[in-house]
C-alpha cells in the first residue's frame, strides 16, 4: 500500500505547517515591512496536540528565538501512526537561522522514521543561490538551486501573514513554494476566509486521581482563518495576531491543536499504547475505496474505472496504458510490442536524460546503488530483460513491511525492508543506475475488493511500462491506475483524493 500518501500527509501538512522541510519564497517589497514589524516579535516557545480522528497521536513545539541581527526557529515533532494494528513512529526536528526580513540563512533539518534516518543541511548565499546537502545512510547528495528572491520557511507563513498586514477578512494573496528535498517550486493560494476567538489551555495542574494533566489556566485568543491551496491539496489553519497557529486541519482527518506543555507532551507519553493502537483509526482502512464489483484475483489486462467526486484536472491520468475520456478511465496492461525496447544499455538519449540522473533520495550514482545494479544485470544489454531482472530482485530481496518514512534508496539497500515506496525508490534507483531510464508513478491499486493507495515504477522500454516489484509484476496489471508522476512533490496531490473520490468499475475486464 502507498505509505508515502501517508508519509506526505502527515510531513507535508504538519512538518510543513511547522516549518520543516518547506521553504517559500515572498514578494521583496514585503521586506521591509517585516524587518520593521519583526522587531515586535517575542520569543518563546508554542506546544501542539496532534490529533487523528479524536485520538492524540503525537505532539509537536515550536520556539523562536529572537536574536541581535536575526531569528532561530526550532521546530519539533513526534508522530505515532497506526497502520495494520502497530504504531508506527516519526520524529523530525528542524533548526533554522533568519534574518529580520524572515529570509531563510540556514537550516539543519533531520527525521527519523522507521527505516532511519536522514538529514538536510541547507544554506543560502547571496539570496541568489541554495545549497542542500542531504545526507542517509551514509550517502551525502549536494542540490543547488539558483534564487530569483529571498526565501524563508513556510513555518514563518504566519508570521509574514501577521506582520505583513495580511490578515484581514476577504484578502487573497500568492506565494511562491521551493521544496529543497525535490528541487521543485510551486504557487501556493492563500485566503483569509474568517475571524474568530479560541479559548485554549495556557497551562496544566496534575490530577492524581486521573494520573493525567488537565488544564489549570486559559487564555482567551483571537485568530484568523486562513485557507491554502498547493495544487488543489487545501489546509485551513488559524493564526492569532502574534503569527502563530492555533488550531490547523489537514484533508485526512489530522489535526494539530495549541495547548499547554504537559496536555501535549505529558500526557501523550503517560497513555497506554496498546490502546492508543486499538482505539484509533486505522490509516491504509481509512484512506481505501470499495470497489463497488468484485475482481477476478489474477492480474487484470484492462479495466475501465468510472472517477467522480474530484477534479480531475492536473493529474497524470492519460498516455501510454491509459487512456481517460470524460470521467471514464481505461488501462490495459501493455502488449507484447511495447516490450520490445529499441536500444541497448545504457540509454544515451537526449530526451530520457532525466530519467537517468540522480535525484534527492534517489541516490544512483552511490557506489553501493551501482555495484548491486551491476550484480543484478550481469552482462546483459537488453533493457527488458534488465528491467525484469530489478523487479524479481526487488520483490525477492526486500521484505514487506507497512513503514511510515522518507525513504532512500540507499536506506532501502541497507535495510532490505519496506512498504511500496521503499521497493519503488530502490528499483528506480538501480534502474537509473544501469542506464535503463526509470521514475516514480502513484495512484490507486485493487486488492481483494478495495482500492488502495500505491507507488511503483514505469521503466521506458518501447515507450513507457509500469512494473510492480512490491506485487512482483512484469508489467503490473491493469488494476494499478495512474495518478502522478514524479517525486513527492506531486504525490501530494492524492491528498485531495482522499475522502472525496468516488470509483466505480465500468468494465472489470479480463
Amino acid at each position: 500500500m502507498n505509505r508515502r500518501v501517508l508519509g506526505v500527509s502527515i510531513v507535508t501538512v504538519w512538518l510543513g505547517a511547522l516549518g520543516w522541510m518547506l521553504i517559500r519564497e515572498y514578494r521583496p517589497t514585503a521586506s521591509q515591512v517585516l524587518a520593521e514589524a519583526t522587531w515586535s516579535l517575542p520569543p518563546g516557545a508554542t506546544y501542539y496536540a496532534l490529533s487523528l480522528g479524536g485520538q492524540q497521536i503525537g505532539y509537536a513545539s515550536n520556539m523562536v528565538d529572537t536574536l541581535a541581527d536575526g531569528i532561530r526557529v526550532e521546530d519539533n515533532m513526534t508522530l505515532e501512526v497506526p497502520v495494520l494494528g502497530e504504531l508506527h513512529r516519526t520524529d523530525a526536528r528542524t533548526e533554522a537561522w533568519l534574518s529580520r526580513q524572515l529570509a531563510l540563512r540556514s537550516f539543519t533539518a533531520t527525521m527519523r522514521g522507521d527505516i532511519g534516518q536522514f538529514t538536510a543541511t541547507g544554506e543560502v548565499s547571496g539570496d541568489t543561490l541554495l545549497t542542500v546537502d542531504l545526507v542517509s545512510a551514509g550517502s551525502t547528495q549536494r542540490l543547488r538551486t539558483p534564487l530569483k528572491r529571498p526565501i524563508v520557511l513556510p513555518g514563518l507563513l504566519p508570521l509574514q501573514a501577521t506582520f505583513g498586514n495580511q490578515l484581514r477578512v476577504g484578502n487573497r494573496f500568492s506565494m511562491r513554494m521551493f521544496d529543497p528535498l525535490v528541487m521543485e517550486e510551486r504557487d501556493v493560494s492563500m485566503e483569509v476566509t474568517g475571524d474568530s476567538t479560541f479559548v485554549v489551555p495556557d497551562s496544566a495542574a496534575l490530577d492524581p486521581a486521573q494520573g493525567r494533566w488537565v488544564p489549570a489556566r486559559w487564555d482567551t485568543v483571537r485568530a484568523w482563518r486562513v485557507e491554502q491551496n498547493m495544487g488543489g491539496v487545501e489546509v485551513a489553519a488559524w493564526i492569532d495576531d502574534l503569527g502563530r497557529i492555533v488550531l490547523a486541519h489537514s484533508p485526512v482527518g489530522f489535526t494539530m491543536e495549541r495547548t499547554a506543555f504537559e496536555l501535549a507532551h505529558e500526557n501523550f507519553r503517560r497513555r497506554e499504547t496498546r490502546g492508543l493502537a486499538l482505539e484509533t483509526r486505522d490509516l491504509i482502512n481509512q484512506t481505501a475505496i470499495a470497489s463497488n464489483v468484485r475482481l477476478a484475483d489474477a492480474p487484470l489486462g484492462t479495466l475501465a474505472v468510472r472517477l467522480e467526486g474530484v477534479t480531475l484536472s492536473g493529474f497524470d491520468l492519460a498516455g501510454g496504458r491509459q487512456a481517460l475520456a470524460g470521467d471514464t478511465l481505461r488501462v490495459r496492461s501493455e502488449t507484447e510490442a511495447e516490450l520490445r525496447a529499441t536500444y541497448r544499455l545504457p540509454s544515451t538519449s537526449p530526451q530520457h536524460a532525466a530519467y537517468l540522473e540522480p535525484e534527492a533520495l534517489i541516490q544512483s550514482a552511490d557506489p553501493r546503488i551501482q555495484a548491486q545494479a551491476r550484480q543484478i544485470a550481469g552482462r546483459i544489454r537488453d533493457p527488458r530483460r534488465v528491467a525484469r531482472a530489478l523487479n524479481e530482485w526487488v520483490y525477492d530481496n526486500l521484505r514487506k513491511e507497512i513503514t511510515v518514512s522518507v525513504p532512500s534508496a540507499v536506506q532501502v539497500l541497507e535495510s532490505r525492508r519496506g512498504d511500496c515506496n521503499e521497493h519503488t525508490v530502490l528499483y528506480v534507483a538501480l534502474a537509473r543506475a544501469i542506464g535503463l531510464p526509470a521514475r516514480t508513478a502513484a495512484g490507486l491499486v485493487y486488492v481483494r475488493g478495495r482500492f488502495y493507495y500505491h507507488a511503483w515504477p514505469e521503466v521506458y522500454l518501447n515507450g513507457w511500462v509500469a512494473v510492480d516489484p512490491t506485487f512482483g509484476q512484469f508489467p503490473a496489471d491493469a488494476s494499478h491506475l495512474r495518478f502522478t508522476i514524479g517525486g513527492l512533490a506531486r504525490q501530494v496531490e492524492l491528498i485531495r483524493l482522499i475522502g472525496r473520490l468516488k470509483l466505480n468499475v465500468v468494465n472489470p475486464g479480463s
